[in-house]
């Protein structure tokens, strides 16, 4: 062999790979576009109708809603009045309806999240082959780009709320994953004997002992996903996601300072409110959890 044009051997090969790759991956979205866009259907009919119910609502209705809702969660009259003032401080500038995509958004692709993430644990707390084959892509997930999830999803579903929460989910998920299984995995061993002892089957342990001793570290896992979601909001936008990314991509391109930082703050506000009232609803669990079997 020429070493001397073996080089130009090697990127001629890589062209015609990524030539016939691009291709075959072009192939397949106008083979079953269509296909997968009716799939995810559901997702864009809950994530419209969120928005509509948030946006098309009397502000104060979703002020007190929103506010209840914190409530119910950290059962703290300190993290309520924060969330208030916030959203108030948000209405007043003129960011109320971006604010409400967000949350809509955030809303959305953390049930999902949930959805997917939750019996993916499992398998991988009850099965060592699947989490050895999951560990990597979990690994993968985390440590690729979030701009390159935009390229896949923008061929096949072009430009709008559906690639951006697909893009979402597959940058937040991980955390649940991995945090339920740790959670599971972290079940002390006495308690199973004493579960065994009593005669529970293998799904009414996972049901009545792993999965509510797991629950503080699962939430951990729901607060990561809300985090991460609410970091991919800004790269999302730019596949066409309205929200509070918009106006910050907005801000980059033309380079408005004021405009940029109040959007950013926003999304500060929204992150502070979700992590508080979910690590707060977290520790009730574990304080219920610890005189209950205390």
């Amino acid at each position: 062999m020429d070493l001397v044009n073996f080089p130009e051997m090697s990127r001629e090969n890589l062209r015609a790979m990524r030539v016939a790759i691009d291709g075959a991956f072009r192939d397949f979205t106008r083979a079953y576009g269509e296909t997968l866009e009716d799939i995810f259907l559901p997702v864009r009919i809950l994530l419209d109708f969120l928005q509509r119910l948030l946006i098309d609502s009397p502000w104060i209705l979703v002020l007190a809603g929103l506010a209840a809702g914190v409530w119910l969660l950290s059962r703290s009259w300190k993290i309520t009045l924060g969330t208030v003032l916030s959203l108030l401080a948000i209405g007043y500038l003129g960011m109320w309806t971006d604010t409400m995509r967000t949350i809509a958004m955030v809303a959305v692709c953390t049930l999902i999240a949930i959805f997917l993430g939750l019996p993916i644990g499992i398998l991988m707390s009850r099965s060592e082959r699947a989490n050895a084959t999951i560990t990597p892509v979990l690994d993968m997930m985390q440590t690729m780009p979030s701009f390159v999830y935009l390229i896949p999803v923008v061929m096949i579903f072009g430009l709008g709320n559906v690639p951006g929460v697909i893009a979402v989910v597959i940058y937040a998920i991980p955390p649940m994953i991995r945090l339920t299984n740790l959670g599971i995995r972290q079940v002390s061993r006495d308690v199973l004997e004493a579960a065994d002892a009593f005669g529970a089957s293998s799904w009414q342990k996972m049901r009545e002992v792993q999965l509510p001793l797991a629950l503080p570290t699962i939430m951990a896992g729901v607060n990561q996903t809300i985090m991460m979601s609410l970091a991919m909001v800004v790269v999302a936008s730019m596949i066409g996601v309205r929200g509070l990314g918009q106006p910050v991509l907005q801000a980059i391109n033309n380079q408005f300072f004021t405009l940029g930082v109040m959007n950013g703050l926003a999304i500060v506000a929204i992150a502070i409110v979700f992590d508080r009232a979910s690590q707060a609803y977290g520790k009730r669990i574990q304080k219920h959890l610890e005189a209950q079997h205390g």
